[in-house]
């Protein structure tokens, strides 16, 4: 799917367009081959690239060829209950501005519902906005999850399995982040350097705060991921704790109870034992029992073995 919009400067909102204009933004969803082959024809870009962006595994990069740069980048947004990264292509033209994206996302929605203010005109303005927006997109995402995580440490007594599960849940999608953000940061600052498109002092500046939001995402990211990992070794520790203490219990009572056993195995017997023609002998086996019972469990609570 191929759209074309546009929005100048006195625009109040944005429009789709038949044709292509100057100054336009074409949006690219899920392209097949043969849009491939129109947008290769019409706009001169690399096929091979534009097919790049539909690898869901893209990294994020930065290339120039034949005056038109290549963008890649990582878009974070939920499907199916679950949070990912999609990969996201940005390609600016001459005279236009296009996007190449495999699957719907919740941030070029806002550009397309008139939610954001921008034109379509200012080509660096509008790829600036675009990064700018898939930042705070990821600002969201992690806030959410540092926030869940910190609740969860606050209740560390509460953990069970399931808390577990979204800890592992969570890992995930911080490695997701991370490697994306990770990539991300070298391309943002290939492009402050100017090689690559053109930036006035005021989009230099705000390509730098770009850079900036970038490093703050990484290190919540890996602070976040090391409070997580943190509250599970300490879960895993307190498990494994608890475990030790009720198979030192059982092996202490098995040890303390052995001894009646025994003694009771002995008197069943059918031979001749000693005391065998004495009336008290039960009680005498049992006072005897209950000494010797008595000293091992003294013997065991003294030395904390119970």
């Amino acid at each position: 799917m191929i759209k074309i919009y546009q929005k100048r400067i006195n625009d109040s909102t944005i429009k789709e367009i038949e044709e292509f204009r100057p100054g336009c933004w074409i949006y690219a969803q899920n392209i097949n081959e043969e849009e491939v082959a129109f947008l290769e024809r019409k706009f001169n870009l690399n096929p091979n690239t534009l097919k790049d962006a539909m690898d869901p595994y893209e990294v994020p990069r930065v290339e120039i060829e034949e005056n038109i740069v290549y963008i890649f980048t990582r878009v974070p947004q939920k499907s199916e209950e679950k949070i990912i990264t999609t990969p996201l292509l940005i390609t600016v033209g001459p005279d236009f501005v296009m996007t190449l994206l495999k699957t719907e996302s919740p941030i070029l929605n806002k550009f397309i519902e008139n939610r954001l203010s921008f034109t379509t005109t200012q080509k660096t303005q509008l790829v600036i906005r675009f990064l700018s927006e898939i930042m705070k997109a990821y600002n969201g995402f992690l806030s959410n999850i540092s926030k869940d995580v910190r609740e969860i440490s606050a209740k560390f007594s509460k953990i069970n399995e399931k808390i577990i599960m979204n800890f592992v849940n969570f890992e995930e999608i911080l490695n997701d982040f991370l490697l994306a953000l990770t990539h991300t940061n070298p391309a943002l600052k290939n492009i402050i350097s100017g090689k690559f498109i053109q930036l006035y002092k005021e989009d230099q500046e705000l390509m730098e705060d770009l850079v900036l939001d970038t490093n703050q995402l990484v290190e919540l990211c890996n602070s976040t991921l090391k409070n997580i990992v943190n509250i599970r070794e300490a879960y895993s520790t307190i498990i494994s704790n608890n475990l030790n203490k009720v198979i030192k219990l059982f092996t202490s009572l098995t040890v303390i109870l052995t001894i009646p056993t025994i003694i009771a195995s002995l008197y069943g017997m059918n031979v001749g034992l000693p005391f065998a023609n004495n009336p008290n002998v039960f009680w005498i086996i049992m006072a005897g029992t209950v000494v010797i019972v008595s000293v091992v469990f003294y013997v065991f609570s003294r030395n904390r073995w119970l």
